[in-house]
């Protein structure tokens, strides 16, 4: 911080966070992270909200519309606390120990995370969203606010002990995780046992909805199955990736993951795309192709590289940028990355269109709980299955698939496009 920036401005104003930077013009005095804020904290006897969010979150958009931009939150935030705003892809270290300890006290994390912390910075509350006013069983933002702020102001021992209860059982997490453990066979054995009792058969991946990648589960099962003969590892480890490829938590168009999928069938995404999770995911494609050998594994690698190639690549200063947003606007639901059917009739040929509406499953009635006439494109046939439904030669089934992409992308490209965060 400055010396000479007033404690009453929002002071985010040259942070190199593009997120931080996004709410630079709210009326909450917002301080960076930092021994300055903490410092404010202290020598004003307030509590610190925390607000740990990324660029790419819609819920965190959702908040700051809702609540941060509202002058009434503003002004209870501004009098009560000193607000500190982070950017989880800019400081993991400090939204993995605030994710502990928001876990520890309401049983979930994510984000936007929202804590409540003690002068030196030490949680008594917390959770992930909370609404403008009371709803989806939640109560409403400035309602906690002057309750976490009375808590400080009147029952400051409750709120010592509980940070101390928090931070203890941290600690502890903290020295359980390993530090002298041995990762030997056995460790990777039972990893690799629990995760397979959560896999899904039907639909790969593990547990049910909402469903994520875990593409370190899944180099483990894929080791175990190469080092080990471990059967039932490599069949989970298979028909994950498989599954998660031709679904539509994969852009179809362009290549490259979504972050996760809302259902169990890898169907409907959450549309923002990270660089993380695709560096790991490709890291599975190459491994999968290099020991088992199948080409669609390959395929699906080849079209990683290339929207790292066309997106996501900073061509000057080399390095890749940090992640591609889900949404132009809060109105929006991935509408950049979904087709109606009239869209893909008034772009493809009749012939095009009648391959490619089976191939990629595009209907009058689509996926989207926003609009209903929105296809998320996925595949439900090979092109081989596509191939013998349709009664024509393979070779021509994938001529017409191959001229519907390309027209499908370019037309695509022509849309608003999604904002990406250039940070490397």
């Amino acid at each position: 911080m400055s010396e000479s920036a007033s404690p009453a401005a929002n002071l985010l104003d040259h942070s190199a966070s593009s997120y931080l930077r996004s709410a630079r013009h709210q009326p909450v005095q917002w301080n960076p992270w930092g021994a300055d804020a903490f410092g404010r904290a202290q020598a004003e006897n307030k509590p610190v909200l925390l607000d740990i969010g990324a660029v790419w979150c819609h819920w965190c958009h959702v908040m700051d519309r809702e609540s941060y931009e509202d002058a009434e939150i503003a002004r209870i935030l501004n009098e009560h606390f000193i607000a500190v705003k982070v950017d989880r892809d800019e400081r993991p270290d400090v939204d993995a120990r605030y994710q502990a300890a928001v876990s520890a006290i309401s049983g979930q994390g994510g984000w936007p995370l929202t804590a409540f912390l003690t002068p030196d910075g030490r949680p008594y509350f917390g959770g992930t969203y909370f609404p403008r006013e009371d709803r989806y069983g939640r109560p409403g933002f400035g309602r906690v606010l002057l309750a976490m702020a009375q808590v400080w102001r009147e029952r400051r021992d409750e709120a010592l002990e509980s940070a101390a209860s928090v931070m203890a059982a941290i600690e502890q997490n903290e020295s359980f995780s390993g530090r002298g453990a041995e990762q030997t066979l056995a460790l990777s054995e039972k990893l690799a046992d629990a995760a397979l009792k959560q896999f899904d058969p039907r639909y790969g991946g593990f547990g049910s909805q909402p469903k994520f990648p875990h593409p370190g589960a899944l180099d483990l099962l894929l080791h175990l199955a190469v080092n080990r003969g471990n059967r039932e590892a490599g069949e989970a480890f298979a028909v994950t990736l498989d599954k998660m490829a031709r679904g539509g938590v994969y852009d179809q168009l362009a290549g490259g993951f979504h972050r996760y999928s809302v259902d169990e069938r890898w169907v409907v995404p959450h549309f923002e795309k990270m660089l993380y999770d695709n560096t790991e995911l490709l890291r599975n494609y190459v491994h999968g192709f290099q020991s088992l050998v199948r080409s669609e594994f390959r395929q699906t690698a080849l079209e990683i590289i290339a929207w790292f190639d066309a997106v996501m690549t900073d061509r000057e200063s080399g390095g890749f940028y940090a992640s591609q947003d889900a949404d132009i606007n809060l109105d929006d639901d991935g509408d950049y990355f979904t087709w109606t059917l009239g869209e893909a009739r008034a772009v493809l040929s009749s012939d095009e269109l009648a391959v490619a509406s089976l191939y990629w499953d595009i209907g009058e009635l689509g996926d989207m709980h926003h609009d209903p006439a929105r296809n998320v494109l996925h595949r439900k046939f090979t092109l081989d299955e596509l191939a013998a439904k349709t009664g024509k030669a393979a070779d021509e089934v994938r001529a017409l698939i191959d001229s519907a992409h390309a027209k499908l992308l370019a037309v695509r490209a022509q849309r608003p496009t999604p904002f990406i965060d250039r940070t490397l």
